[in-house]
């Protein structure tokens, strides 16, 4: 009675008229379990491989379809940027327009997602690049080589596909601009731990050139070696980048003479091509001159940041969230510098940096770099700039630029 109708709710049906319920259940139950057994549980693989194989192909469909539609939509993308760049009245603005650059970064962060706003800030930003240079070519002079932190300060500003041309020295980037082979140029100016990158404002000084941009990049240094630490020697860096890590190298590699050189790139490539020696550089080097991580993010200052100027003839319209920089020439006499500043106080201006040079030549005095918050054009900004122009000697506006945050 119990055992039939458990076979009957089983879905057993009717018997063979030769056997009794309790041996039909029994070879049931055996073939039930050798079927699911693992010395002889095949048939249960198979079809388990089965449909793990169709699921398979069925995602890969899947993805080559999207995959379809996705490069269609890029495409069209691409076409009605170069549509719309080339209707603009101002044909520089195809070339370089922060601002809007800028404010889709902001879009987009609000839209990220599974894929992180560094991965789709880096899809759009070659997209922009290469719909710009459908336009026009820009060429961009930068502080070399290839991989420095120049170069991927040049690269998040202007994209992969301008032309982007490596020189020497800051001095070549403004002379390359001045000269009219470059459109733009980009230099540092400010680190966070370092303070003054004095080679950029002392070309200011001699120059005619304004800044009509900024690029922050997080700048996470490493050491970078193809041998063990204990192995390391020497450690070559530019001499910015090792002071930034002073504190880390003499707690963990004081046996490894430090040797300062013209850039990290050219300590990566040293790291690179001699035993025992390795480099303090990004890990963007790392990969392209294939040397492996030693350790990561040694920079003594989590928050260490590099602030770098977009150099040109441009004249950026106000955004409402901008930048000054002016150079100013006060008279040489106790309450000149104190007076200059309190115009900014007066104005409710803020005032973000200044810095100092000792004029050239027999005359006494500095001439002061100042950085505020405001654009030239603004009220409170015109006015100051009035009041202060009353009370200097010299007093140049080196440009207002939308400001920006700093890139990880």
């Amino acid at each position: 009675g119990t055992d039939e109708a458990s076979l009957i709710c089983c879905g057993v049906g009717e018997l063979d008229s030769g056997l009794r319920l309790p041996e039909a259940g029994a070879e049931l139950m055996a073939k039930k379990k050798s079927t699911n057994s693992k010395p002889g549980g095949k048939p249960a693989t198979r079809s388990r491989s089965r449909r793990s194989s169709k699921s398979l192909a069925s995602l890969q469909s899947k993805l080559k379809k999207l995959d379809r539609e996705l490069v269609k939509r890029l495409h069209e993308r691409a076409k009605l940027t170069t549509d719309y760049l080339s209707t603009l009245p101002d044909q520089q603005r195809a070339l370089y327009d922060p601002v809007a650059d800028d404010a889709l970064w902001v879009q987009l962060e609000k839209q990220s997602g599974a894929l992180p706003f560094a991965a789709l800030r880096g899809i759009y930003r070659e997209l922009l690049s290469a719909a710009r240079r459908a336009v026009k070519a820009s060429r961009v002079a930068y502080l070399g080589p290839q991989f420095s932190y120049t170069h991927l300060a040049a690269i998040e500003r202007f994209g992969k596909w301008a032309d982007l041309i490596p020189v020497n020295t800051i001095a070549a980037v403004f002379e390359e601009v001045n000269r009219g082979h470059a459109e733009y140029g980009i230099v540092p100016i400010e680190n966070s731990t370092d303070g003054r990158i004095v080679d950029t404002l002392d070309m200011f000084t001699r120059m005619p050139l304004r800044i009509c941009g900024e690029v922050q990049i997080a700048v996470n240094h490493n050491l970078l070696a193809r041998c063990v630490r204990s192995e390391i020697v020497e450690i070559y860096s530019k001499p910015q980048a090792l002071s930034q890590c002073r504190d880390w190298l003499s707690r963990n590699m004081s046996q490894s003479r430090l040797i300062e050189v013209t850039s990290t790139s050219t300590a990566a490539q040293l790291a690179r091509d001699k035993p025992g020696a390795a480099a303090v550089a990004s890990r963007q080097a790392g990969i392209e001159y294939d040397i492996p991580v030693v350790a990561a993010s040694i920079q003594d200052n989590e928050e260490n940041v590099t602030r770098f100027a977009v150099i040109g003839d441009d004249v950026l319209a106000s955004t409402g969230s901008d930048r000054t920089a002016i150079l100013l020439q006060v008279p040489h006499r106790p309450g000149s510098l104190a007076d200059a500043i309190g115009v900014f106080k007066k104005n409710k201006l803020n005032l973000t940096w200044i810095e100092s040079f000792p004029l050239r030549g027999p005359e006494n005095g500095y001439l002061f770099f100042l950085d505020f918050e405001g654009h030239s054009s603004d009220t409170r900004t015109k006015r100051a700039l009035g009041e202060l122009d009353k009370q200097a000697i010299r007093l140049e506006i080196l440009g207002s630029y939308p400001r920006s945050e700093p890139l990880g």
